[in-house]
């Protein structure tokens, strides 16, 4: 079957991932209302396309902090990339290198950083951090990631507790014993208790500040009073997000928050989003509202499965193909 746009992805990974792989993956929280209305706030959104404007040249690249990507469509932070294809994440990076853009590697990822790294040597990589209990282990973590050459440190604010995911619940999900949390290993046992630390505030920045360079972005900010604390506790970026709908059900669509966070910094700090996009036009609408670049979760998950690195750079592929004619039909 030829695939055409990332929802011919999204049917194959459904018919062809294991069960319980397939609902982790596709999981919200609760009703799953705010994971489908991330979906659905894009076509509530309608374009002024302007005509005769000369389109015979387009230039699509963006730079973020600085480094320059390809398109502005990044690989957003998921969890267990092994579920969907064998090598994991270091397929994902290997992608994210030959498409030219950024891929932000998650806590829980199958491999460890030291293999993404060396997967896709010179790739841009960011590490994505949860803060844990014990505070030497996100340390160390941290100090880690530096020392291999990643280039910014993304803090996800919004998992003090996991959301509770009804399909993940029913199928008692853990990962099979052949896959680890590789980055964790032997830091503590996994599932005994929530090794995050429901405590962290904003003072945790200036801590996170205190053991690297790096610039901090922070992900699953969704309002702008929230977006002002970030910007005046010194990060560098913030991603719009609300993890997908997996965290709390009943909030509102990124990119319906999008535009509130994109009028509190006021480009003072770059502003990023996730959540919803499976198409280049989305890609455009939200760069029209003022993010500087968005991230794809679950696509980049329904890539992996279709053909490892090649299906996620055929999936990145189609949305730089749609987002550029977008763009010009858009004028």
């Amino acid at each position: 079957m030829a695939m055409v746009c990332l929802s011919d992805f999204e049917a194959y990974a459904k018919k062809y991932l294991p069960k319980i792989a397939w609902d982790f993956f596709s999981a919200g929280a609760d009703d799953c209302s705010t994971r489908d209305e991330n979906i659905l706030a894009y076509k509530r959104i309608h374009f002024r396309p302007r005509m005769l404007r000369d389109v015979s040249m387009m230039d699509i690249s963006t730079k973020l902090l600085g480094t320059e990507i390809s398109f502005p469509v990044g690989i957003a932070p998921t969890g267990f990339h092994q579920l969907a294809w064998p090598d994991g994440e270091k397929s994902t990076a290997r992608a994210a290198k030959v498409m030219n853009t950024c891929y932000i590697a998650s806590t829980y990822s199958t491999c460890t950083l030291e293999e993404i790294s060396a997967a896709a040597p010179g790739g841009l990589w960011w590490f994505q951090l949860y803060i844990h209990r014990n505070r030497a282990v996100s340390q160390k973590l941290v100090q880690r990631a530096e020392a291999l050459g990643f280039q910014g440190l993304v803090l996800t604010a919004d998992l003090p507790y996991t959301g509770k995911r009804r399909d993940d619940v029913r199928n008692g999900f853990h990962l099979p014993p052949h896959m680890k949390l590789k980055n964790l290993e032997g830091a503590f046992e996994v599932c005994k208790m929530s090794p995050l630390d429901p405590s962290v505030t904003w003072n945790d920045i200036y801590w996170l500040r205190s053991l690297t360079h790096l610039p901090i972005i922070i992900k699953g900010i969704l309002t702008k009073e929230d977006a002002e604390l970030a910007v005046r506790h010194g990060v560098q970026g913030i991603i719009v997000s609300n993890h997908g709908g997996r965290q709390l059900d009943g909030g509102p669509a990124t990119i319906e928050a999008l535009v509130e966070v994109v009028e509190a910094v006021q480009g003072r700090v770059e502003v990023y989003l996730d959540g919803g996009i499976r198409k280049g036009s989305d890609v455009l609408k939200a760069l029209a509202l003022g993010a500087k670049c968005v991230f794809i979760g679950r696509p980049a998950l329904w890539g992996l499965a279709y053909k490892g690195e090649e299906g996620l750079q055929e999936v990145l592929r189609i949305l730089q193909d749609e987002f550029r004619l977008s763009m010009a039909l858009a004028g």
